[in-house]
């Protein structure tokens, strides 16, 4: 380790006397290039991550200097990973870089792939909002490049937390898109009935008993199979609880299904939300009477 250390020092004292020395313009930052990249690997050797990062940084300036765009931006990539270890904001802000340059080079699917990964750093740092901004961003940039199957990931990804921050109606549009795209590729026809429950939850979220029924009847419309399964007979059975105010009932329904099928986390976490406002209601009933 120490050995590395000494090593990765000595390749940047090098690399940043050649960019301070004359020389043909180009050449020197050619030269210091090859000894910065020397320089973050032996800091990596050394688990010296900070310091790796930053001698990446620097590489990425020498590329820019000779306008290696590619490289730069590559540069820039291997710095967030670096710093990934040590500092989330660091590790954003040089993704951030490398995106800008992948556009600007015409790099899309490239540019898409660090979006996401951005997105999924602040998904980590339980930053909801601005992974929605990325996940966003990347769905769009995939899109743009016909790559369907991660423009759907990252889509789904922004329906997740929308729902989170009770922006159900938006969710409630992912979810039926790629439902509906979903329809007609062998692949994919087994999600449906899961973005379909999904979407429906988010209705029940809502509150409109009415809005509710109509979504059912479009999704027996859109997916005649629908009907039939657990997760339609789930949402009908909530639904019919909601109308007659029923809390006892709700339960049920939950329980006969979380019994065949676990409900995940996401799930537990919205019908509670729609549990709460069944008690709510029923405790005003009580007071009327």
């Amino acid at each position: 380790m120490g050995d590395q250390m000494a090593k990765a020092e000595e390749y940047e004292k090098k690399a940043e006397k050649k960019i301070g020395s004359w020389g043909l313009f180009g050449s020197k930052h050619e030269d210091a290039a090859e000894l910065f990249d020397k320089a973050a690997n032996s800091y990596k050797l050394a688990k010296s991550w900070d310091k790796a990062g930053a001698n990446y940084v620097k590489l990425a300036n020498c590329h820019l200097k000779v306008d290696s765009k590619h490289e730069a931006a590559q540069a820039y990539v291997d710095a967030s990973h670096c710093y990934k270890k040590t500092s989330t904001n660091e590790a954003i802000s040089c993704l951030e870089h490398a995106v800008n340059l992948f556009c600007d080079i015409g790099r899309l699917s490239m540019a898409a792939r660090y979006f996401k990964e951005i997105a999924e750093f602040y998904e980590s740092e339980q930053n909801i909002e601005q992974a929605i901004v990325y996940f966003e961003r990347a769905a769009d940039m995939f899109q743009s490049e016909e790559v369907s199957t991660s423009a759907n990931q990252c889509k789904l990804k922004v329906a997740q937390f929308s729902a989170q921050l009770e922006q159900y109606q938006r969710s409630i549009e992912i979810y039926e898109e790629i439902a509906k795209q979903s329809l007609n590729i062998n692949l994919l026809k087994y999600g449906v009935k899961g973005h379909l429950l999904n979407a429906g939850i988010c209705h029940l979220c809502k509150g409109d008993v009415v809005a509710i029924t109509n979504a059912l009847e479009r999704y027996e419309e859109l997916d005649p199979t629908f009907s039939g399964t657990r997760e339609y007979k789930l949402l009908a059975g909530i639904a019919a609880a909601i109308d007659e105010e029923d809390v006892a009932k709700f339960t049920d329904v939950i329980k006969e299904f979380d019994s065949m099928t676990p409900l995940d986390a996401w799930k537990t976490t919205l019908l509670l939300r729609v549990k709460e406002k069944l008690k709510a209601k029923e405790l005003e009933e009580d007071d009327l009477t």
